[in-house]
């Protein structure tokens, strides 16, 4: 008997894959890169530990359709949970054919998620999904409908958990039981669920005609601001400067003040490609404001891609401050 096992890395998928393996059943992970989660622990090191071999599956861009137009709506913010776990699991079916696993497992616990992770939802992913039936939960199994697994006997229902709800005291009971001594705390969680990443992405959805999985990444770093048409990314610190230095295209211009700390200002130019003066004067102010440069007259360099440096002019008034922070977008 062979069964494809959904690992985030998290406690419950890494209890989830001990109690199928613990019922004899040929185990082969799945790990989906989702670019708004956070990783918690080397899955590869994980999987290898557990002795089971491991699928890494790479979100498509069809997924960014998912987070713009989520059949089954949005939680708080931008998280189509319902949407995303739908995808994540139709993915994970082309590996249960090609493998020929009989039955799939994931780590879900009843009610620990409000959207996603109750009856309802539960019931509406294994139908969409194209595996109704066949998706065992591990953790909630005695408090949910008897899946094929189950009835057929590939698995003894009696040996499964029946946990539900946010307390994780459970969990980490059934880890002492079964000798699991190392296995990451809860943190970070889903971007999609963040008031501020959510502002900054609504904004990606209202201003590009077709966004992408490559924009993701600059979501994640620096303040960002809008000015019409114009997105500009301001560098929080250190590290945020050498990632927009890194994210910089051949058509995003880059801001400095030379001789001073200063931020690395990214602004990137709307569809049209239009650039404007009134534009650039906004993200050297910008780069000015969270500089160390003081009052007056400021010089700053500009650089379009890898051309040649140009400099600028300019100063920051208390007038011009508070119309800046009228531009942050959270």
């Amino acid at each position: 008997m062979k069964a494809l096992g959904l690992i985030s890395g998290g406690l419950d998928s890494i209890l989830a894959l001990r109690l199928v393996l613990d019922q004899g059943i040929d185990v082969t992970a799945m790990h989906m890169n989702i670019p708004f989660i956070a990783e918690k622990q080397d899955i590869a090191q994980l999987t290898q530990d557990l002795g089971v071999p491991l699928e890494v599956v790479e979100v498509g861009e069809g997924y960014m359709d998912v987070i713009g137009t989520p059949k089954h709506g949005y939680g708080t913010e931008m998280n189509p949970c319902i949407d995303c776990r739908i995808y994540v699991l139709k993915k994970a079916k082309e590996i249960v054919d090609r493998i020929g696993a009989s039955f799939l497992f994931t780590g879900e616990v009843l009610g620990e998620r409000p959207m996603s992770q109750t009856k309802k939802a539960l019931k509406i992913i294994d139908e969409e999904s194209g595996l109704g039936g066949l998706i065992l939960r591990p953790l909630s199994a005695r408090l949910l409908p008897e899946t094929i697994p189950e009835f057929e006997g590939w698995v003894d229902r009696q040996k499964l958990m029946a946990i539900k709800g946010r307390n994780r005291k459970p969990q980490m009971a059934l880890a002492d039981e079964l000798g699991i001594n190392q296995y990451p705390q809860p943190a970070g969680g889903c971007l999609l669920t963040q008031q501020e990443f959510s502002a900054k992405l609504r904004d990606l959805f209202r201003y590009k005609q077709k966004p992408s999985l490559h924009d993701i990444p600059r979501l994640k770093v620096g303040r960002h601001f809008r000015f019409e048409g114009y997105k500009i990314i301001v560098g929080r610190n250190e590290q945020d400067n050498n990632t927009l230095q890194e994210l910089k295209g051949p058509e995003d211009y880059a801001f400095e003040v030379p001789g001073c700390g200063s931020p690395i200002t990214l602004m990137e130019s709307p569809d049209g490609g239009l650039e404007e003066e009134e534009a650039f004067g906004i993200a050297a102010k910008l780069t000015v404001r969270y500089s160390d440069a003081g009052d007056g007259e400021i010089v700053v360099e500009k650089q379009k891609g890898t051309e040649e440096k140009e400099t600028m002019t300019v100063s920051v008034s208390q007038e011009d401050r508070g119309f800046l922070r009228s531009l942050l977008l959270t």
